[in-house]
C-alpha cells in the first residue's frame, strides 16, 4: 500500500509540474513577444529563441521524458529495493520539477514586457537559485525517506495486547482516499498558477479564479485522510494532513470496540456519513474500527482495526478495574 501511495504522489506531482511548465508562458502571453528568448550566451545576452507555443511545449516534453525514465526505473527497482526505490524516485522528481519550473519562470520573467526577444534580460542568477532549491529539496526528501524506511524496518511486530505494569502502549493507523487527494491537488494547482504568475509580475491577482479553487483544494485536503490514535487516554481521530479537526473519546466513555467490514453502499457514500449503523468516516471500503461510546457507534475506515480494537478494549478493562 505504501508503494501505491508513493506512485500516486509522484503522479500528482508530475501532473502539477506539467501544468506549471505549460501554463506559465500561456498565462503571461499578453505581456510576451511573439518569440521568446530561450538561450543565453556566456556574457548574458540572448542568442536563441522559440515561438511562444514551443517555449511552453519544450520544457513540458523534457519533463515528460524525465518522468517516463524515473517511472520505468522505479517499477523495475521497487520489487528489489522497496523503500529505496521510492526514495530516489520521489527525490529525483522533486528536484527535477523544482529546477524546471524555476527555469521556466526565469525565462518567462526575462521576456516580460520586451518588444523583441533579443531585448530579454539575463537569467543566470535565477537559474542558480532554482538549482540550489532543487538540490536542497531533493536531498532533504531523500534523507527523510531513508530515515522513514529505517524506522519502519525496526518497528516491533506482534499483537502486543498484553499491557505490562508500568508500560504504555499506543496504536496508530491512518487511511486516505487517493481520488480526493487528486481533486485537492488539481484544484490547488489551478489556483497556484495565477498566483505564481502574479508574484512574478506577469499578471494581476484574479481572485475570482483563485478563491473557489483554493477553497475546494483545502476542503478536499481535509477530507482526504484520517488518522486514529489509541492510548491510555482513549481514542483520538484526526482529519487531514494537519490533524484538524479532531474528535476524542475518553477511555471511561468507551463501552466496547470491534473491527467490522463496511462498504460505502452500507453507510451512504464516502466521507463523514450518518446512517442506521451510526457515524462512519468512510475513505475506503473494508475493515473499520468501530467504537461504542455513550450508547452510539462511531466507525472509521483504517488499517489494522482488529488490533486497535483489542488494545482499546484492554485499556478500557484496565481503567474500569
Amino acid at each position: 500500500m505504501r508503494g501505491n501511495a508513493a506512485a500516486w504522489r509522484m503522479a500528482g506531482w508530475s501532473a502539477g509540474v506539467l501544468l506549471l511548465l505549460a501554463g506559465l508562458p500561456l498565462v503571461a502571453s499578453g505581456r510576451l513577444p511573439g518569440r521568446l528568448a530561450t538561450h543565453w550566451s556566456g556574457d548574458g545576452a540572448p542568442d536563441g529563441s522559440m515561438p511562444l507555443w514551443a517555449a511552453a511545449l519544450f520544457p513540458a516534453l523534457i519533463w515528460l521524458v524525465l518522468v517516463a525514465a524515473v517511472a520505468a526505473g522505479y517499477w523495475r527497482a521497487s520489487g528489489r529495493t522497496g523503500g529505496g526505490a521510492q526514495g530516489w524516485a520521489e527525490a529525483t522528481l522533486l528536484a527535477g520539477g523544482v529546477f524546471l519550473v524555476g527555469g521556466q519562470a526565469a525565462v518567462v520573467w526575462a521576456n516580460v514586457d520586451r518588444g523583441y526577444w533579443r531585448e530579454a534580460g539575463p537569467v543566470s542568477g535565477r537559474l542558480v537559485v532554482a538549482l540550489v532549491m532543487a538540490v536542497s529539496a531533493g536531498s532533504a526528501l531523500w534523507i527523510a525517506t531513508r530515515r522513514g524506511t529505517a524506522t519502519r524496518g525496526s518497528a516491533p511486530s506482534g499483537p502486543g495486547m498484553e499491557i505490562p505494569g508500568g508500560q504504555r502502549l499506543v496504536w496508530l493507523s491512518r487511511a486516505s482516499n487517493r481520488w480526493i487527494q487528486i481533486l485537492s491537488a488539481f484544484s490547488g494547482l489551478v489556483a497556484v498558477v495565477p498566483v505564481v504568475a502574479a508574484v512574478a509580475g506577469l499578471t494581476g491577482l484574479h481572485w475570482s479564479l483563485i478563491a473557489p479553487f483554493a477553497l475546494v483544494s483545502l476542503v478536499a485536503l481535509g477530507c482526504a485522510s484520517v488518522q486514529a490514535r489509541i492510548s491510555e487516554k482513549g481514542l483520538e481521530v484526526s482529519f487531514g494532513p494537519f490533524g484538524w479537526p479532531t474528535r476524542r473519546w475518553a477511555t471511561r466513555d468507551i463501552e466496547s470496540a470491534r473491527a467490522e467490514r463496511r462498504t460505502p453502499a452500507q453507510v451512504g457514500g464516502w466521507g463523514y456519513r450518518l446512517s442506521g449503523l451510526g457515524t462512519t468516516v468512510m475513505l475506503r471500503g473494508g475493515e473499520c474500527l468501530v467504537v461504542r461510546a455513550r450508547g452510539k457507534d462511531f466507525a472509521v475506515s483504517v488499517d489494522d482495526a482488529e488490533r486497535g480494537a483489542a488494545l482499546l478494549n484492554s485499556l478500557t478493562a484496565v481503567r474500569s478495574s
